[in-house]
């Protein structure tokens, strides 16, 4: 049975004095259970780094092969790591240990946080130095070091969820099937790439493991900027938190594992969509549900409300529940069979901003529905004008995600009045107009606190629906079209010039 491969890859900056013991102080007893190289990348060194880094083959007794790399422009710490990661994906290894070639980081504790990767307990493993108490301020952390890592990671872990004893170690191993899943590669370059890294783990669900490393300060010279630092950590996990409302959106934190399971979910017992139009629609209801997705409300409607659901979207539903689903792509018009039947209501529920020419569609739709008899057309959209897009404007944000305000299948965005505007212009005559609050109970829980912030919204939206409303609701009735007045003229004239000519 072969070796796992492990990439022993060491970040240098200015480690000329330091370099050759960090290599010399590795096990050699690796080499009897890895196939193990070490791998030193100098980031442009205004010293001799990388030419002590060539000759280390032969000043030091190493069973283990040594590549050096140097950077003509330097990268950055987190730079610098994206390089050794690459390589190690490249290369074909397993595994991948992180270490600073300062020696600030005991090479000789190799061996036992190599083995929970090796037992495939976790994709990640990190030396703690605050999981042995006092221990990091017996080593010479100091004390400023010491509470600003405690406070920092306290707050990483109430907004990401987490329970680590620390985020700002740097003696890291990971398995390289872990960093091929996360794009670490969008990373930044600063120094707070190693947090950006753990979130990544954290939201594609990668085991993480922490075991008790020593600490070791010595004269290292620390290229660390500490306020900068601390507030680019806090911006990173405030972002991924925010990204994880679908507030905001940055291609890092898009890692999250797909199994399939549709991001949209069924949102009953509270103001939505979903509320809103269930409620609209009577018992035994004939309904046309219009991008129905995963056919959630349509199955709730079929089984609760006996209607007859017919259900049509691009992809199949997960849900089996409704009476009947056709495929079709719904940019390419209303589908042909729904032409001649009758349906009590339809559903364009946040399908409108998906698509790419709306007035077509809904001037379309409006001539299906003209001959079938009294329809009610639900739709809902987002509200490009509410506070939350205003406030990431005032940021400089306007990002798309996965979810929400800004979802990534969005291709127009509406206010009240354009949607308004747009329905007026297809022939359409408006019978309802609703603000939707955000979906808090999905955000945050459905306990005290969501529907708290749920009522607090539904007051301000009754002081500014333009404002506060998270999503826009409407209830509308298509116009007979033209085609159909001149028909029934066409009809009715028949008529009474029959009459009169049996009066006459």
């Amino acid at each position: 049975m072969s070796k796992p491969r492990l990439l022993i890859f060491v970040v240098a900056y200015n480690a000329e004095t330091t370099i050759t013991s960090v290599v010399r102080r590795i096990p050699r007893e690796l080499s009897e259970r890895y196939e193990a190289g070490i791998l030193i990348i100098d980031d442009a060194s205004q010293d001799a780094t990388f030419a002590r880094s060539c000759l280390l083959s032969k000043a030091v007794d190493t069973p283990f092969p040594i590549h050096a790399l140097f950077n003509p422009v330097n990268q950055g710490y987190g730079g610098n790591q994206k390089l050794g990661y690459r390589y190690a994906i490249q290369h074909g290894y397993d595994f991948v240990a992180l270490l600073h070639g300062d020696g600030q980081y005991a090479p000789e504790c190799l061996p036992q946080l190599l083995e929970p990767l090796r037992n495939g307990e976790s994709g990640a493993v990190f030396g703690s130095r605050m999981l042995t108490p006092t221990g990091a301020l017996k080593g010479g952390m100091p004390l400023y070091k010491f509470a600003g890592n405690r406070i920092l990671t306290w707050i990483e872990n109430r907004l990401l969820r987490a329970n680590l004893s620390e985020f700002h170690s740097g003696y890291r191993l990971y398995s390289v099937a872990a960093l091929a899943a996360i794009p670490f590669e969008c990373n930044s370059n600063d120094f707070h790439f190693d947090t950006e890294i753990i979130i990544q783990l954290l939201i594609a669900r990668i085991p993480v493991r922490e075991l008790p490393i020593p600490t070791f300060y010595g004269n290292e010279v620390c290229y660390v900027n500490g306020l900068k630092y601390a507030a680019n950590v806090v911006k990173a996990v405030v972002k991924a938190r925010l990204q994880e409302w679908s507030l905001f959106y940055d291609r890092r934190f898009d890692c999250a594992p797909d199994h399939g399971a549709s991001p949209y979910r069924l949102k009953l017992g509270y103001t939505s969509p979903h509320t809103l139009a269930e409620e609209r629609i009577s018992p035994g209801s004939k309904v046309l549900d219009l991008g129905c997705g995963q056919g959630l409300l349509g199955a709730w409607l079929a089984e609760s409300r006996h209607c007859s659901v017919t259900g049509i979207d691009i992809q199949p539903p997960a849900s089996s529940g409704q009476n009947e689903f056709r495929i079709h792509d719904l940019n390419s018009g209303v589908p042909p069979e729904t032409a001649g039947r009758h349906y009590d209501a339809v559903l364009l529920l946040d399908l409108i901003g998906s698509l790419r020419a709306p007035e077509a569609f809904l001037e379309e739709l409006r001539s299906v529905l003209a001959a079938t008899g009294d329809t009610e057309v639900f739709i809902s959209t987002a509200n490009v004008a509410c506070y939350i897009t205003r406030i990431m404007l005032l940021l400089g944000q306007f990002n798309y995600s996965r979810r929400g305000i800004l979802d990534l299948a969005n291709a127009r965005l509406f206010t009240f009045g354009s949607l308004r505007h747009t329905l007026r212009t297809a022939g359409y005559e408006i019978l309802e107009t609703r603000g939707v609050p955000p979906p808090f109970p999905l955000a945050v829980g459905d306990g005290f606190a969501g529907r708290a912030l749920l009522a607090i919204h539904e007051v301000l939206i009754r002081i500014s629906r333009g404002l506060f409303s998270y999503q826009i609701f409407m209830r509308v009735k298509p116009k007979p079209t033209v085609d159909s007045l001149l028909c029934i003229a066409e009809t009715q004239s028949s008529a009474r010039a029959a009459a009169l000519e049996h009066v006459a």
